[in-house]
């Protein structure tokens, strides 16, 4: 993204998830603040109420494949078609790989029907090493111009606490810096 503008770009992983995805969107709307989610197909099918949720807010979707698969563990024709029937849901040209893992073929692929979204600030909100003001550093110390966020609306970063607690502090931190928050 354009290092010269004070803009970045939040987005979260693997819902939606009833516990807590209506969470995450209602402190967005809080601060009128617009995300990227990357969803996962299987959640849709099981959450379309929460998937429309976070459609009805004005957030934007990505694809983060039908089952959360890694591309290495997969063949190609196998990790593509789980994309594409995550896409049949959600209907999308936004595509991240979950854990940032795919094969060549998979990436030459997909790029041909999707913008490949990465990261450059992972908080690992999701670890369990980790705490709330961990993860809150991670946002603080890495973030710049640009930056793509990615938190995960997952019940690993909920049961842990750790999105609770670091997301509304990530976000009014990045407010009072003066960073504007973009939608991919």
């Amino acid at each position: 993204m354009n290092p010269d503008e004070k803009v970045i770009y939040l987005t979260f992983d693997d819902g939606p998830i009833p516990e807590v995805t209506p969470w995450v969107v209602g402190l967005l709307d809080k601060y009128n603040v617009k995300a990227t989610f990357f969803m996962v197909g299987d959640n849709i099918r099981k959450h379309p109420d929460i998937y429309q949720l976070v459609i009805d807010a004005g957030h934007r979707i990505g694809n983060h494949t039908y089952n959360h698969i890694r591309g290495f563990e997969y063949w190609s024709d196998n990790y593509l078609a789980n994309a594409d029937k995550a896409n049949e849901l959600m209907h999308t040209n936004l595509f991240r790989p979950p854990h940032g893992h795919m094969r060549w073929v998979q990436y030459l692929v997909l790029k041909h029907y999707y913008k490949i979204v990465m990261w450059d600030v992972v908080t690992r909100d999701y670890s369990t090493k980790l705490r709330g003001p961990q993860v809150l550093a991670n946002v603080m110390r890495y973030t710049r111009n640009g930056s793509i966020i990615t938190f995960h609306d997952s019940l690993k970063s909920w049961d842990n606490g750790n999105l609770q607690y670091a997301l509304p502090r990530s976000i009014e931190f990045l407010l009072e810096e003066g960073y504007e928050f973009g939608v991919l």
